[in-house]
């Protein structure tokens, strides 16, 4: 596969993840937190904002074509 059409393909499951991951996590929040303080919100906020960025590296790696080498 090239890579032009695996940042095509990972350029629409990218917008997808951090759109569902968004209504997941806020869901979430209103659902389990709505009466919970402020400082549960910043921290529950702080992480669910962080973590979206493990799985989003990991398919920019591999829209890159990354092996485990460096490009020259």
């Amino acid at each position: 596969m090239s890579i032009r059409m695996k940042k095509l393909i990972g350029t629409v499951v990218m917008i997808i993840l951090v759109s569902l991951y968004a209504i997941f996590a806020t869901a979430y929040a209103s659902l389990y937190l709505a009466n919970a303080g402020g400082w549960t919100h910043l921290a529950f906020f702080s992480l669910t904002g962080l973590l979206w960025v493990v799985p989003a590296m990991l398919l920019i790696r591999w829209m890159e074509g990354y092996k485990g080498k460096p490009r020259s």
